[in-house]
């Protein structure tokens, strides 16, 4: 019965992938874009899972338990695997499955995510595992400790979900598609549309309903989960033992398989190579990704979906941690805040503390030569990208009669969001510009974020494998 797992996991990463489902980017847009949007495809995701598994539990087909309640280690745990995942781009079903895209530092995320949950809990750091989750408490379900129906908490959260959803649908339901560019490029099946969020978070929850009976009849009395399983295919990889190889190991195995054939098959796979800044990042995220997932006893799916569905403290206490986790790493990471006086030296850059922002490295693409242009600070806060604003390649060119190019090939997400961010706010009302990336998330991020802005996309075009440019004619600075 453990082919199963990897059966289900299979088609949860296909759908993972054509989703463009992160958990991570959810978290994030709360506070970069400051919207619940993709927050919602997550409540979504929670209250199917806790219909269908009250539902299997009333009609007895499972028989779910609630994990040890060790307060202070969630907390720290949970806070640690937030930052974790901002650095390492993901959280780790994202992880997973942006391996399957070609993602290199995912690889090097998942990895460094994989050795030291095994390293926690088999390993030279099962002590430190073991301090932190020390301090336990009987208390472990909200729904037991205030003899509130559990019924009650599925409708309530149910309700105020589909509100959110309804609200959130009709702003998204005109959202342009990318097309493919009519060239001799082969950029894979032209029918292949990628599944709208919300649609894929109902399909990400029924998924995670049929784990739980699948899991059981494989011996596995639990949900979705990739924390333990990840380890388990470490341990398998280094003793060989086949106990290790179990219905949670195939599932993480499926989901990577399930994206590379989704990707291959509808152009989205490429190999993309990160920089050194990006690398060592994922690294250092993947680290923190394994050792908080560890303690706080599962990462965004088996605490942020399946606990949260039971409606247990470690679940929601969990989510609460990871989301400020997040959004400190958004906030001293990924954006911090520039002001003071304008630089003295000449070349332009996105980082320094100024008064007057530079509009971005302003190539005239007919002269080739640089030309700042400066206008009062707007405000947003200026995005440190660490990189080198003397590369072509890393300037928003100027093409003449209001019209700019922006390269961001090569940049995780957010970065090909917040690069264009900041760009735009250097640039007036009515000018046109394009943005040239390959991050898969940011073919629905960017044009959510022009159209809750008020700006228009001219066009949206998929130029090869796993590369795209969207062109925006701009409404109003952005803030």
């Amino acid at each position: 019965m453990i082919i199963t797992g990897l059966a289900l996991g299979t088609v949860l990463g296909a759908v993972l992938q054509r989703g463009r489902f992160c958990v991570t980017g959810f978290l994030r847009d709360i506070y970069l874009r400051r919207t619940m949007r993709p927050f919602t495809a997550l409540l979504i995701v929670i209250s199917i899972q806790a219909i269908g598994v009250q539902l299997l539990t009333s009609l007895g087909i499972i028989q779910p338990e609630f994990d040890p309640f060790a307060p202070l280690a969630v907390i720290g745990g949970s806070l640690l695997f937030g930052i974790g995942i901002v650095l390492a781009g993901g959280c780790a079903s994202g992880t997973w499955y942006r391996a399957g895209e070609g993602l290199v530092g995912s690889w090097i995320a998942l990895i460094a995510y994989a050795l030291s949950a095994a390293a926690m809990k088999t390993g030279a750091l099962t002590g430190l595992n073991d301090w932190g989750r020390s301090i336990q408490t009987e208390h472990v379900s909200i729904a037991a400790d205030t003899g509130i129906n559990t019924w009650v908490f599925i409708l309530g959260l149910s309700l105020g979900t589909a509100v959110l959803a309804w609200r959130y649908t009709a702003s998204a339901q005109n959202q342009p598609q990318p097309r493919p560019q009519q060239t001799a490029t082969a950029v894979g099946s032209r029918f292949a549309a990628p599944i709208p969020l919300y649609r894929a978070a109902v399909l990400v929850g029924v998924i995670g309903v049929v784990a739980w009976p699948l899991s059981a009849a494989a011996g596995r009395n639990d949900g979705l989960g990739i924390t333990t399983p990840s380890k388990n295919v470490v341990n398998y990889l280094v003793t060989g033992e086949s106990s290790f190889l179990d219905w949670g190991a195939l599932l993480v195995l499926g989901i990577l398989a399930g994206s590379l054939v989704a990707a291959l098959s509808t152009g989205e796979f490429r190999v993309r190579v990160p920089d050194s800044r990006t690398a060592v990042a994922s690294l250092i995220g993947g680290v923190f990704m394994g050792i908080g997932a560890s303690w706080a006893g599962g990462c965004t799916v088996g605490n942020g979906m399946v606990q949260t569905s039971l409606f247990s403290y470690q679940g929601w206490i969990a989510l609460a941690f990871t989301t400020l986790g997040v959004w400190l790493a958004a906030k001293f990471y990924l954006a911090p805040s520039t002001r003071g006086s304008a630089p003295a030296q000449d070349q332009p850059t996105l980082n320094d503390s100024t008064d007057q922002l530079p509009s971005a490295s302003l190539v005239d693409a007919n002269r080739g030569t640089t030309a700042l242009a400066t206008r009062p600070a707007p405000s947003f806060q200026a995005i440190d990208l660490g990189l080198e604003t003397t590369a072509p390649s890393r300037e928003v060119r100027a093409l003449g009669e209001g019209r700019y190019s922006l390269d961001s090939r090569g940049d995780v997400c957010p970065f090909p969001l917040l690069k264009l961010k900041n760009a735009v706010a250097t640039l007036e009302p009515g000018d046109v510009i394009s943005i040239v990336f390959d991050c898969t998330q940011a073919t629905d991020a960017i044009p959510s974020w022009a159209a809750e802005n008020g700006h228009s996309i001219l066009d949206f075009v998929q130029l090869g494998p796993a590369e795209w440019e969207i062109t925006l004619r701009l409404y109003a600075v952005a803030s």
